[in-house]
């Protein structure tokens, strides 16, 4: 199942990134060309050339990141390869196969343009090279499930005590000289007791 959505993520991504590539290549050249004979520029208006361009880099760079499947990749990359290595056999051909006049959102689409200066070949080599990764032919880790713990007997609470438990019972007279720990102060030793005062003769 994971195959099958990946091909149908590579089979629309490739046409949808042509698009949005055209659009931006062409809105951005025409603005700059416009900055140049006017001799005045506002950065403003690439906002929209870049937008296009940004979408159709995220686009393509989810189908080539997420590890669903490596064939939406490959799909996507060799539907972007195949037009241009064809104007190696026929480019007037694939030229004029290439639908031009089309307008998306009331810009032009220049669909040729990404076809004629390499762009297509640019992005659909990243694609395929995307899918030699060993780790995209593997599956994610399923979690393991842990059985459920025994059903042990309750412990001893606080206000029950257990009769192997141990008390924490302080003595209350001196320690003994045998298991008093051993201490940096001066020993327990009691002082001895004064003399007893006798009487003289009177």
């Amino acid at each position: 199942m994971r195959h099958i959505l990946s091909l149908l993520a590579g089979a629309v991504a490739a046409p949808l990134a042509w698009v949005l590539v055209a659009l931006g290549q062409g809105a951005s050249s025409r603005t700059v060309s416009a900055w140049f004979e006017t001799d005045r520029f506002d950065g403003a208006d690439l906002v929209q050339p870049a937008i296009y361009l940004g979408a159709g880099g995220i686009v393509l760079g989810l189908v080539a990141t997420l590890r669903i499947s490596p064939l939406g990749p490959l799909l996507a990359g060799l539907l972007l390869l195949i037009p241009y290595a064809a104007l190696f056999v026929d480019p007037f051909a694939v030229r004029d196969a290439v639908p031009a006049g089309w307008r998306l959102f009331g810009d032009p689409v220049d669909l040729r343009q990404p076809l004629q200066n390499g762009t297509l070949l640019f992005l659909g080599g990243l694609l395929v090279m995307a899918t030699f990764s060993a780790k995209r032919w593997r599956r994610w880790p399923q979690p393991v499930l842990l059985p459920p713990p025994a059903n042990y007997p309750p412990q001893p609470g606080y206000g029950a005590r257990s009769q192997d438990e141990p008390t924490l019972d302080w003595p209350t007279g001196p320690p003994d000289s045998d298991s008093r720990p051993p201490t940096l102060g001066y020993p327990y030793d009691p002082p001895p007791p004064p003399p007893a005062h006798h009487p003289g003769p009177p």
